[in-house]
């Protein structure tokens, strides 16, 4: 369970295996370690690399609340993939950590192989629904300001690493900083993917339905496929059928 300081804050990672680089963000609220069944699954022909966001886990959590952003979290993969000598890999991710994975490849496509969209959606280019989804946002970092840890509460991989957060505030920084929406950039530049992308939704997770429907519809050449039996944490509620979905379209892809 290494650490390493990059970009100015002590980040944490694991990772499983040897091969080519797969980088793995997880949703708010969880840490990379929701992602151990993968890791060891798929170490076999892989380097799974799944790492904590600002604020999460065991990465920092800077007091100042300008030093959480999808920016710097873009950062952050970039910082973390060139400490590991890596310089592209398969980005994927869940809820928030697929849409960072979405706006790593608008920063960066050179670097990216392929993109695996878990659970997750685009954004909004619609106003009102994004100040809808915002105020979730502020509300869960309101919560955790009066709760702390224990306003963490919910699916699968919150539940699987909430002892591992460090920090509420840290938390809570996060969720405005980095959950909340504030464009229109990512949804608008669907269209202008050019790697393969598998895009992933639990049955059960009725929240997702529409965005990844929406992303199937406009990246090009995507794969969506449905997790029967699954709610928000695929690859947690049905393991063997997610990693087996992953693994076949990777080697579809010649990884």
């Amino acid at each position: 369970m290494p650490d390493a300081v990059i970009n100015g804050i002590t980040i944490h990672w694991e990772e499983w295996g040897s091969g080519f680089p797969i980088l793995l963000t997880h949703g708010y609220g969880a840490t990379g370690r929701m992602w151990r069944g993968q890791g060891e699954a798929l170490g076999d022909r892989y380097r799974v690399i799944a790492w904590d966001m600002r604020g999460h886990g065991g990465t920092d959590s800077p007091p100042d609340p300008k030093a959480y952003s999808e920016a710097l979290t873009i950062a952050d993969m970039a910082g973390l993939l060139d400490h590991l000598g890596e310089r592209e890999a398969v980005v994927g991710g869940l809820s928030l950590g697929g849409y960072m994975s979405l706006a790593f490849y608008v920063a960066h496509p050179e670097r990216v192989r392929a993109l695996v969209l878990c659970d997750t959606g685009p954004g909004y280019r619609n106003p009102d629904a994004r100040a809808q989804w915002n105020d979730f946002a502020f509300g869960m970092a309101k919560r955790l300001r009066e709760e702390g840890l224990e306003a963490l509460r919910g699916s699968p991989e919150i539940e699987a690493t909430r002892a591992l957060h460090r920090s509420a505030e840290g938390l809570a920084m996060a969720a405005e900083g980095m959950l909340a929406q504030f464009d229109s950039r990512i949804i608008d530049a669907l269209p202008s993917i050019a790697v393969p992308t598998l895009i992933i939704v639990g049955e059960h997770d009725k929240r997702y339905f529409a965005g990844t429907d929406y992303m199937a519809a406009k990246i090009p050449g995507a794969r969506k496929v449905v997790i029967p039996g699954a709610g928000h944490a695929a690859n947690i509620d049905q393991p063997e059928f997610f990693n087996r979905t992953v693994r076949e379209f990777l080697e579809s892809i010649g990884l």
